[in-house]
């Protein structure tokens, strides 16, 4: 049974209540004194425990969409495999209708494909939706290109967590159709293509994940669907750790995306049992990915004066609420930033929905077909 399955949870929450009901009937024969009985309660009050806890754990995990499988919660899920030479750059691997008024046509609703999207320069492939706006189907459109962004979840996360947690692609067709921001096409992905939090770094000897994220997505989307290859095409948002990653790669690939955008980003990777040893001992390229220091210390490119960049956080419930004061006024002398800045907040998903929908209209605005 899968990790996110209806009948593993009700299996769980079954079990739990069979095993409250046997301990509550088997309770009085173990109330006299004695090892065994003594080891009796112990071993029922650790049996419903344990099933409690699974059924509370399943339940989290399906509501905040934090691992897809029992590999993934193992951390043994592995990293994908390139494309042989020759193959196609994307793969798609099934449709579904965004859950929106009249979504089961694609003229009116628009269309989500789950894909799988090979990198070319990675040598690597990670999963992916693609989220194609009504527009992109309908009749008058078919020479039309599209603005591109790429929306990264937080880790650990499942890029579900984009589609049903965070409900960007409705919140796009319902800014497209109030006419609040244009029609976009995003591409939804976890911030990671290894087993681990690789944080859009490339580690030596390891996953490459600033080369898949910096340079690899952009090219195989824009092979595949009507989108530029621009820099004024593509932009690139995320919350928390995937937030760090947009804001990387928008200050350090200027010559791939525009516009960057961070929800309650982070400024350096976090380096943890999740993440491993990104850097294998190269302190230049440790500096460089902290984010701050790099601003401070670096010289940037010059295209990035032509780069937008937007972020948010809360003056409470916000960790990193100094570090984004901080980011603003490093980056205002070298390019165009805007903050989303709200008296109360969290980091959670509670707090990005009421900040997604300001966010793809800013990021809309900034971005041309």
């Amino acid at each position: 049974m899968g990790l996110t399955s209806d009948t593993l949870l009700i299996c769980a929450v079954v079990c739990t209540v069979l095993m409250f009901a046997v301990t509550v009937w088997l309770w009085p024969r173990l109330v006299r004194p004695g090892a065994r009985q003594m080891l009796g309660r112990a071993g029922l009050l650790v049996v419903v425990q344990a099933f409690v806890f699974a059924s509370v754990g399943l339940v989290a995990n399906r509501g905040f969409l934090l691992y897809s499988s029992w590999d993934d919660l193992l951390g043994q899920t592995k990293q994908q495999a390139a494309a042989p030479a020759g193959a196609a750059a994307v793969q798609v691997l099934g449709r579904q209708a965004p859950e929106v008024p009249g979504g089961s046509n694609p003229r009116g609703g628009g269309v989500i494909e789950k894909i799988t999207l090979h990198g070319d320069r990675s040598r690597t492939a990670a999963q992916a939706y693609v989220y194609l706006p009504p527009e992109y189907f309908q009749p008058g459109n078919e020479r039309r290109r599209f603005p591109a962004a790429v929306v990264l979840t937080g880790y650990p996360g499942m890029a579900e967590n984009l589609l049903k947690g965070l409900r960007y692609p409705k919140t796009a067709w319902t800014q497209a159709k109030q006419k609040k921001m244009q029609p976009m096409i995003l591409v939804m992905m976890r911030p990671t293509i290894a087993p681990v939090n690789s944080q859009c770094i490339d580690v030596p000897g390891g996953p490459q994940s600033e080369t898949f994220f910096g340079t690899d997505v952009t090219k195989a989307i824009s092979s595949t669907y009507r989108v530029g290859t621009s820099p004024k095409n593509w932009g690139i948002m995320g919350d928390s750790t995937g937030g760090y990653c947009a804001l990387k790669m928008a200050v350090q690939h200027p010559e791939t995306y525009s516009a960057g955008v961070g929800l309650s980003a982070d400024y350096k990777p976090e380096i943890d049992g999740d993440s491993g040893d990104l850097f294998k001992g190269n302190k230049k390229e440790e500096k460089r990915s902290d984010l701050l220091w790099s601003l401070e210390h670096k010289p940037q490119s010059r295209a990035l004066a032509n780069s937008s960049f937007l972020v948010t956080s809360s003056k409470q419930g916000e960790p990193n609420i100094k570090d984004t004061m901080r980011f603003v006024k490093m980056m205002k002398p070298q390019a165009h930033v805007s903050s989303i800045i709200l008296d109360r907040g969290g980091h959670n998903f509670n707090t990005w929905r009421r900040e997604i929908p300001p966010a793809l209209k800013w990021l809309g605005g900034r971005l041309s077909a």
